[in-house]
């Protein structure tokens, strides 16, 4: 039988050459050359990745809570801008109001200016007597025969006047000279008793404004009932 031989060599197989037998000696180099330098390089990188992988997951996972904190953030500013800006609209609508209750007060006097000319202006004003207990309803004013003004009163209206408040009644144009001036003041007494009263006075306007008072007051509690005054 024959015996085989041991593969002492290998074939080293070139591109576009034949088939080249490599000896021993020349297999054993080609194991034990260094390897390339880009190899290593190579092999270094990998080794990189692999250990900065945990910590680019870890990244990765807080990127999406950093979003969230960001989005809570933008929104807590954006709510505090639109606070401003809504405190900053309430400002400009309070000085508008404002401005306008201004305008409108300057627009009544000059009004009154215009309608009532000093010279032929009156005004009447009526007021309680300090403490009187009288429950005042209505008040009706004739001045020379003609009313101009018949007024009834609501609980704040004399609950304003008990403490102290006075109320223009009536402003008009007279001309200069003497007036008759007519008082109706209807009530209910302390007790609940209906009072009524009417007054007949005389004023007398010069050429300039005339203000009128009439005090009010029951009968039972010592004052005159209707006191008029000149202010």
């Amino acid at each position: 039988m024959a015996r085989r031989n041991r593969i002492t060599n290998t074939v080293d197989i070139e591109p576009g050459r034949s088939f080249t037998h490599l000896s021993s000696d020349r297999w054993t180099r080609s194991l034990c050359e260094p390897i390339p330098a880009a190899a290593r390089v190579f092999v270094i990188a990998f080794l990189l990745c692999l250990g900065s992988a945990p910590g680019w997951t870890q990244q990765k996972d807080q990127q999406p809570q950093q979003k969230v904190q960001q989005q809570q953030q933008k929104g807590q500013q954006e709510q505090q801008s639109d606070k401003q800006q809504m405190r900053g609209l309430d400002e400009q609508i309070q000085e508008v109001k404002s401005d306008v209750l201004r305008i409108t007060a300057e627009l009544s006097r000059l009004e009154e200016k215009l309608l009532y000319p000093s010279g032929t202006q009156v005004a009447i004003f009526i007021a309680l007597a300090k403490g009187d207990p009288m429950r005042l309803d209505a008040v009706r004013l004739q001045i020379d025969g003609q009313l101009v003004a018949h007024y009834i009163y609501s609980a704040k209206e004399l609950e304003a006047l008990r403490k102290g408040g006075v109320q223009r009644i009536y402003v008009g144009n007279v001309a200069t000279g003497d007036h008759q001036l007519e008082v109706l003041v209807d009530g209910k007494l302390e007790g609940g008793a209906d009072f009524s009263r009417t007054e007949h006075f005389t004023f007398r306007k010069e050429v300039k404004p005339k203000l009128v008072g009439l005090t009010l007051a029951e009968s039972a509690s010592g004052n005159t009932p209707i006191a008029l005054g000149e202010w």
